[in-house]
């Protein structure tokens, strides 16, 4: 099945900043451009981490040291904070043009990530998805989303007729209903037209003429010959 990629869904324009970016700065493009997170990038536009507003809450709360309290020569601990490079965190999570939109909202999920980076085959930034670019699938039209039942899970992937079934789909919830030829066709049906894009959710009312799900394979002898 054809399924909605990373590259359909991302933002080309990327915000970004440098390790070097101070502190103040990064603050100021997020409020500027009315994002939650930007990636930090290095020379080369290779993604070394993701700064979050979060991150930056983090840093202004955590107390400073005075500098009596470093002994001469020694490091103030939150020093390196004060710029993007030790603020961000890392390293980034990332995803790729080509994956599927299913996969990065896992992802997402997975790590507890807000977005996500999309790189190329060297690491280099070429856009940015977030939780709500992904929550544009769901805003897919109905009559989208049953034309690509028929034309993508019944016609190509499942051979069947356009009329193999009845279909509705009202609001992204898809009814089935109808007699497929064999019994092990219907749970492929409903798991084919649950995973796809836009999809909330599928109420099968589904018969077969056939219930193929009784054969037994013949049992093979040593030599792989059935009796």
């Amino acid at each position: 099945m054809k399924h909605i990629k990373v590259g359909d869904l991302m933002t080309g324009e990327v915000v970004s900043v440098v390790s070097a970016t101070p502190f103040k700065d990064v603050a100021k493009l997020l409020a500027q451009h009315d994002i939650s997170g930007l990636p930090v990038l290095d020379d080369e536009d290779r993604v070394l981490g993701v700064i979050s507003e979060s991150d930056l809450l983090s840093r202004q709360a955590a107390p400073v040291p005075a500098a009596s309290d470093a002994g001469e020569g020694a490091a103030v601990p939150g020093a390196a904070a004060t710029t993007a490079g030790g603020i961000m965190s890392a390293p980034a999570v990332t995803a790729r043009a080509d994956e599927t939109a299913a996969e990065a909202a896992r992802l997402m999920t997975r790590r507890g990530v807000e977005r996500l980076p999309v790189v190329d085959e060297e690491d280099r930034l070429v856009g940015i998805v977030t939780r709500r670019d992904l929550l544009r699938l769901f805003l897919r039209p109905d009559a989208e989303i049953r034309r690509r039942l028929v034309e993508d899970v019944l016609v190509d992937t499942m051979g069947l007729s356009p009329e193999a079934v009845e279909l509705h789909v009202v609001d992204g919830i898809v009814t089935l209903q109808g007699t497929l030829e064999r019994q092990s066709q219907v749970p492929v049906l409903i798991r084919l037209t649950e995973q796809l894009d836009g999809v909330v959710a599928v109420a099968a009312r589904l018969t077969a003429r056939f219930d193929d799900t009784l054969l037994t394979p013949p049992e093979r002898t040593a030599h792989g010959m059935p009796w």
